[in-house]
């Protein structure tokens, strides 16, 4: 079954054909790490973790890295805002995204590597551009020369002025070009700053990825992954240091990049109130439900986060896990083919989940499932979820109660058991009677 994806670089599906079958390579930009990240940074992890999960189904060795950009100027604002070190600031917030990262289910990367831990990588990079023409020093900078590339601008397919003015770029007297960008800029006392050949400073943005791939994914590769609003200036840009610096025509084969994220129709924005952290939103729902609905919409496409989304997306858990429930975990079986199927043509995530909604057979379902990275818990421990903070009874009032109905249509006493029964459904709790007893489940 051959995979096809779509690639930005052509415009087109492409059969997906790895540069070594032995060994494919994905790369996919993360976050950078100043606060706790919104609903829309998780919207790549996930859909990126669907493409790594089904490249180890098919490769046998498969690396995947996804950064962390750990210096910014976001960074130092908000330390200063917040009286803590950087590096104090860094370290919580990442591991913070990377624990938010896997309760969504989301496999853990190859490589995540921290941009400050490669620095001396980015400064080789940079000389090596200096030292092909491709870039140049002036006043403390180091600028990359757009016009030394004949074809800048490929991925994103912008004309020269829609370069210029999609760039936002800054103007400075010791720009060559209006179009250049910044590859390194000098850093006061009080700024974090590595040394340099051209003095004291920080890298630019773009030249991280560019230096953190070629370390751990080499020159080329076959993947370059993220949101639809990288593709420029920093894909573009990442693709014009890459290929001058190492003299490739490409950098990645393959470039794949997932659709904005509104929030009920609405482009999030702290402004209109509709701004939500994972964080905050793994506290009111499972992670499953917010991965489920992070995956009803093709990756390509826009998605619409909604409570309503949410709310739907948790009623199909529910039904899947309550088919597995009171089953035992079956071994691990083949992805059934309808799902692998709609995964192989450019990830088709809702194709995906329908074909799982037709899986009545609980292996099946969960191998179904589990190529989605759902179902990917025991059936109890998800009836069992409970919302940060929610007052109701613990797990033994529960089971107590249940003891002390099921003493009660022992004796007979209906009227007592109704009772107990309607007090958990008030409190949230919903009893379920079967052949093999009573089993429970948070409302």
């Amino acid at each position: 079954m051959s995979l096809v994806v779509y690639n930005t670089l052509s415009r087109e599906k492409e059969p997906f054909v790895p540069i070594d079958a032995g060994h494919v390579r994905l790369y996919v930009c993360g976050p950078t790490v100043y606060d706790y990240v919104h609903i829309g940074n998780a919207r790549p992890v996930v859909a990126f973790d669907v493409l790594y999960r089904l490249l180890k189904r098919r490769y046998p060795r498969v690396t995947y890295v996804r950064n962390i950009t750990d210096i910014d100027d976001r960074i130092m604002v908000r330390a200063a805002d917040n009286r803590e070190t950087i590096d104090a600031l860094t370290t919580r917030t990442a591991s913070a995204y990377q624990s938010d990262m896997r309760r969504l289910g989301a496999l853990t990367p190859d490589f995540e590597p921290r941009a400050t831990q490669y620095v001396g990588e980015m400064v080789e990079m940079i000389g090596r551009l200096v030292d092909k023409g491709h870039a140049y020093a002036a006043e403390g900078h180091v600028l990359f020369s757009v016009p030394s590339m004949a074809d800048y601008g490929r991925l994103s397919r912008r004309t020269r002025d829609e370069l210029v003015a999609g760039a936002r770029v800054e103007v400075a007297p010791y720009k060559k070009d209006p179009a250049d960008f910044v590859l390194w800029k000098p850093s006061t006392a009080e700024q974090p700053g590595w040394p340099s050949p051209w003095g004291r400073g920080r890298p630019g943005w773009h030249i991280e990825c560019s230096a953190m791939s070629a370390r751990h994914l080499g020159e080329t590769f076959d993947i370059h992954a993220g949101g639809l609003d990288l593709i420029f200036p920093h894909h573009e840009n990442e693709i014009a240091q890459s290929r001058c610096a190492f003299g490739h025509g490409l950098m990645a084969k393959y470039w794949m990049h997932n659709g904005f994220l509104n929030i009920s129709g609405e482009k999030m924005s702290k402004s209109l109130g509709n701004f939500f952290t994972v964080h905050e939103l793994l506290d009111q729902y499972p992670g499953e439900v917010i991965r489920l609905l992070l995956l009803s919409a093709h990756y390509r496409q826009p998605l619409d986060f909604t409570h309503e989304g949410l709310v739907q997306a948790k009623a199909t858990l529910d039904r899947w896990y309550g088919i597995l429930r009171g089953r035992d975990a079956a071994p691990a079986e083949p992805v059934p083919q309808t799902v692998e199927e709609a995964l192989s043509d450019d990830l088709n995530t809702p194709l995906a989940i329908s074909a799982v909604h037709q899986l009545g057979d609980p292996a099946a379902l969960r191998a179904g499932a589990n190529a989605l990275g759902l179902l990917q818990q025991d059936a109890e421990a998800w009836f069992r979820w409970t919302p940060a903070g929610a007052a109701g009874p613990t797990d033994a009032e529960i089971e107590a109660a249940i003891a002390a109905r099921q003493a009660a249509r022992k004796a007979r006493d209906f009227k007592e058991s109704d009772r107990i029964r309607d007090d958990l459904k008030a409190k949230g709790v919903i009893l379920e009677d079967g052949p093999k007893g009573t089993t429970w489940k948070r409302g």
